[in-house]
């Protein structure tokens, strides 16, 4: 066991921390790090904040761990921002060496933690601070605990009440997508061995109500602190617009199926050489199959949302990799004797490739950079100590990179008249520009600002 820590520690390492701080927030990594900012400055860890305005799209988790992270190393960078993402990836794969080992075995439960550290999904999304690397990581917890615990009298209240707690963090992540995955692959488990009753029986329930604590203990002040009908409207519309499909794109929406697909690999490409009637008995066939479906239903049912994306899908992944580890322990392939073989060199592989990318491509990707050079030009127009004030500045991951005080401002006539350097939008610049008139200042344009996605800003200084 011990040997096996040190083999899935050693791939993690190699594969998730190289490097991890080099790269510039890229993507919705900002909009998971800002937030985190000014929780740290204002003290307010219920409402997140993107600038001016509350972000009410997404629960705070993720902020929390980043701000946590800040705290903690004492430093505000792309590091430590990143590391909870790789630490939550590597919890899951000690989860599935330490609780899985009995039911998959030892081979089985170090092949499902090597497979989880090495699927494309969690290779593209572990090395950034977005949520699918924290909430599916949790999801993954949930599934872990309780795949290997439900059917062990001694142990089915752990496994009920585990699960509910990594669930209940989970809803603080994402959302109740989670509970979906979760509830149709326990009640396919539980279908096939005819213990449904555990549905309405004390560990479930526990657990049950451990979870919706979790998610109150968040959800009741935040709805307190915000405007609960506007909240809980943008709550709707993302679900709506998920059923519904806004923006719907059809030759998108045809490739959910195989990029869905596509985050397991290369470990996907065992399934064809898998069969259940190699298996050791009757009882794990069933298992077999009722896993099978529960994690084929929900993928197919998400998958053809005309709104989905394949990411949507990213949960299942602990659930799939359980079933291929069942196959591995079980030596339920065509190929038994090269099968061993295979997955070491693979494993090698992808590993190597990481290395690869960290040390060769990292520095490439370094010159390319679109958000930082923003942040530079800023530094170098306003002088060192000023404040810096944003006015409804919209999501701009550079202000992350400003290394002087932002007080951030919903309205143009929120000026002070001290009010030296001021970031607008270009709509807002000629308010900004008569109000300062009025109080016998001059605000004038000093250095236009255009981002990576085409939004622009402008920087006024007082003259």
């Amino acid at each position: 066991m011990a040997r096996s820590f040190f083999y899935v520690t050693l791939v993690w390492a190699l594969i998730y921390l190289p490097r991890l701080g080099s790269l510039e927030f890229k993507s919705e990594e900002g909009r998971r790090v800002l937030p985190a900012v000014t929780m740290l400055e204002t003290g307010n860890y219920i409402v997140p904040q993107i600038g001016s305005e509350p972000y009410l799209r997404k629960p705070p988790l993720v902020n929390w761990l980043v701000a946590g992270s800040f705290q903690i190393f004492g430093i505000r960078n792309e590091w430590a921002a990143r590391l909870p993402s790789v630490l939550c990836v590597l919890f899951v794969a000690f989860a599935f060496l330490a609780l899985a080992s009995r039911p998959l075995g030892p081979n089985g439960s170090l092949a499902a933690a090597m497979f989880w550290l090495t699927n494309f999904g969690l290779l593209e999304k572990g090395r950034m601070i977005e949520i699918e690397a924290v909430y599916v990581s949790l999801s993954g917890l949930a599934f872990v605990v309780w795949l290997s615990w439900w059917n062990v009298p001694q142990r089915r209240w752990a496994a009920w009440v585990l699960a509910g707690l990594f669930l209940g963090l989970a809803l603080l992540a994402k959302g109740p997508l989670a509970l979906l995955f979760f509830y149709t692959v326990v009640i396919a488990v539980l279908w096939q061995a005819k213990e449904l009753r555990q549905l309405w029986r004390g560990p479930h329930l526990a657990g049950l109500i451990l979870m919706l604590a979790i998610f109150a203990a968040w959800a009741i002040p935040y709805f307190q602190m915000t405007h609960a009908d506007h909240a809980a409207a943008v709550w709707a519309r993302q679900f709506s617009g998920r059923l519904e499909g806004e923006n719907f794109q059809f030759f998108a929406w045809l490739l959910n199926l195989p990029r869905g697909l596509a985050y397991l690999l290369p470990w996907v490409a065992l399934f064809p050489f898998t069969r259940f009637e190699k298996l050791e008995n009757a009882a794990e066939r069933r298992f077999a199959g009722a896993l099978s479906l529960g994690v084929g239903v929900p993928f197919f049912l998400v998958s053809l949302l005309p709104g989905a994306l394949p990411r949507y899908n990213m949960p299942l992944l602990a659930p799939a990799i359980w079933l291929l580890a069942l196959f591995v322990k079980e030596h339920a392939r065509v190929w038994p004797k090269q099968l061993r073989r295979a997955i070491t060199w693979t494993i090698v592989a992808v590993t190597v490739a990481m290395l690869i990318y960290s040390v060769a491509i990292i520095p490439f990707l370094q010159r390319r950079e679109k958000v930082r050079p923003i942040a530079r030009k800023l530094e170098a127009a306003i002088p060192p100590n000023e404040t810096l004030y944003a006015v409804d500045p919209d999501y701009q991951p550079y202000l992350f990179y400003l290394n002087r005080p932002i007080r951030y401002l919903s309205a143009v006539s929120d000026l002070p008249a001290t009010a030296n350097f001021v970031l607008v939008q270009p709509k807002d610049e000629k308010l900004a520009e008569a109000i300062a008139l009025e109080g016998a200042r001059h605000l004038r344009p000093s250095l236009p600002l255009k981002d990576y996605r085409g939004k622009r800003a402008v920087l006024l200084q007082a003259r």
